[in-house]
């Protein structure tokens, strides 16, 4: 048997680390067994589905490097016998094998409400038994029902689960898993707007497609019940399952997209906010009111950054934009159910291939430890040579902060880059903590705060005072360079300070940044240059009387 996989998400929103795992065990299976990946968009629900999270998935699985041999066409990728790849391009396919389950008196129209079914599970809940379908719409007249399809009622398609419906699935993870007769209903198998539902066309797409093993994470166990029954009703061949076990947080809630809006809820009830500049109040009152409601992502990260909360990283776009390496993402997701055995933990893609078999995936869920993500991330960037940490920085920057490239020459990019190598953790690092290198003098600024006003304001004489004598020392510097920039510096303070470089450094590293950190102050003070040193220098000073309070 040929090993067929396949990844097929929902584009309804970002790529969750959750999804990125089961498109890497899946993609990995294949390249084990000499077999093909394929790469499906479930966009059946239209009104969650958008054509921007399907190129997301796409750039998402390019830059972790995981490439499909079937599917959307894309940089090389894809292609294939099996297409279309979109479901909502299938329709026709998955109304041949409806008619065939019709035509066989193995599913039906139903024609009840969306408020008739909810009264029906209302009741079920009061009376505390579990709802069930109760094949109401198999008890109309077979006349009565003839003309409300010719009048176009809306109606949906209902599978007949047969009476003794018992099924076994024999999971490659979690071993035999038993589902008694009677556990599943008539379920839903094509929408009222004519779309089949997700049950109806993944069975269909992975038969007609040739997928042989389906991999997929442990929440959709519930759902394999129905798929090996529509299997059987059309005389399907079963594929191996393989259900993952759970990604969770640290406190073993369940790692969700859903956890930024948590994060900035509870920062915003801790503070007893009642608004924000950063979003309208509207929109505002709206989002508080309703638990359910979440803040589109732009407005999410701009209330975030005007509150000074970092948001949890949750998809591959957060961890892509923070900085984390592709290579490293793909080594520590491995890491979450699979073992590699002999307690080794860092290996590449190629290795994972080479040495991936679902025998080896665990059964618990997995912990999703950010810190042990950020120390193998460090540690990545620390085994890089100067030119490529240069290389991947500059990569970075040209996708999330241009202005590092636009607003400074290649000299002071490379260092930039050079006098962050050995501390950043993530390639956003520097420019996360170096921004007043790209600001114009005009706007930095400088807050009272507890670091600042020991630098600028305490002592005897204080920073304000040896700021001006400072200034005259880089003034007469010829050649601005870190070497003589220092050299000057250390003889400054030889003269002034009894030798403390930190009588001069943490004045100055306050004047030119607005903050108490920063690169070696040297190198820090050659990159912005002389003129817009002693313009910061200058402005610095005038500020004194906002720290006389």
């Amino acid at each position: 048997m040929t090993c067929r996989t396949r990844f097929a998400p929902s584009p309804s929103g970002d790529l969750h680390v959750g999804g990125a795992r089961t498109a890497l065990f899946c993609w990995a299976l294949a390249r084990k067994h000499d077999g093909a990946f394929l790469l499906r968009i479930e966009d059946t629900d239209q009104k969650r589905s958008s054509d921007a999270a399907s190129l997301g998935f796409l750039r998402d699985l390019r830059w972790l490097g995981i490439g499909w041999d079937e599917g959307p066409e894309d940089d090389g990728f894809g292609g294939g016998d099996h297409g279309p790849y979109f479901q909502s391009q299938r329709l026709s396919v998955y109304q041949e094998h409806l008619q065939r389950l019709i035509d066989a008196g193995m599913a039906y129209p139903a024609f009840e409400t969306g408020e008739e079914l909810t009264a029906a599970r209302n009741l079920a809940r009061a009376e505390k038994r579990p709802y069930r379908y109760d094949r109401a719409a198999l008890q109309l007249d077979p006349a009565d029902v003839q003309q409300r399809l010719d009048r176009g009622d809306d109606h949906v398609i209902r599978f007949r689960v047969p009476d003794d419906s018992e099924v076994i699935i024999q999971d490659e993870v979690l071993g035999e898993v038993r589902i008694a007769p009677g556990e599943v209903d008539d379920f839903v198998i094509r929408k009222a707007d004519g779309f089949p539902t997700y049950h109806f066309a993944v069975v269909v797409d992975d038969a007609s497609m040739g997928v042989s093993h389906v991999v997929r994470g442990q929440e959709h166990l519930a759902n394999t019940p129905r798929h090996v029954l529509l299997q059987q009703a059309l005389g399907f061949d079963r594929p191996v399952y393989a259900h993952l076990p759970l990604i969770q947080n640290p406190d073993g809630s369940k790692m969700s997209k859903r956890d930024k809006d948590k994060a900035l809820r509870k920062e915003i009830k801790d503070r007893g906010l009642t608004s924000a500049k950063s979003v309208d109040p509207e929109s505002w009152e709206a989002w508080l009111g309703d638990k359910t409601r979440q803040l589109p992502h732009e407005c999410a990260e701009r209330l975030a950054e005007e509150l000074g909360i970092d948001l949890p990283e949750v998809s591959v776009d957060d961890f892509r934009r923070a900085g984390y390496l592709p290579e490293v993402l793909i080594n520590y997701l491995a890491l979450l159910g699979w073992s590699a055995g002999d307690d080794l933990e860092k290996f590449d893609g190629a290795f994972l291939c080479e040495n991936f078999t679902l025998d080896r995936i665990g059964k618990s869920n997995a912990r999703f430890d950010r810190q042990k993500l950020l120390a193998f991330n460090l540690d990545a960037i620390q085994d890089m040579t100067p030119e490529v940490f240069l290389e991947r920085f500059r990569a970075h920057c040209e996708a999330e902060h241009p202005e590092f490239i636009d607003q400074t020459t290649p000299e002071q990019f490379a260092l930039i880059a050079e006098s962050n190598r050995e501390r950043a953790k993530t390639l956003d690092d520097p420019a996360r903590s170096c921004r007043f290198f790209v600001m114009d003098d005009e706007d930095i600024t400088w807050p009272v705060t507890k670091g600042t006003r020991k630098a600028l304001a305490k002592g005897e004489p204080s920073g304000f005072s040896r700021l001006q004598d400072l200034s005259g020392v880089l003034s007469g510097i010829e050649s601005f360079t870190a070497s003589s920039i220092e050299a000057a510096l250390q003889a400054w303070a030889d003269e002034h300070a009894e030798g403390n470089f930190g009588a001069a450094g943490m004045p100055l590293r306050v004047a030119v940044t607005g903050g108490t950190t920063s690169p070696p102050l040297p190198d820090t003070l050659a990159i912005l240059g002389k003129a817009s040193v002693l313009r910061r220098i200058e402005r610095c000073v005038a500020s004194a009387p906002d720290f006389a309070s």
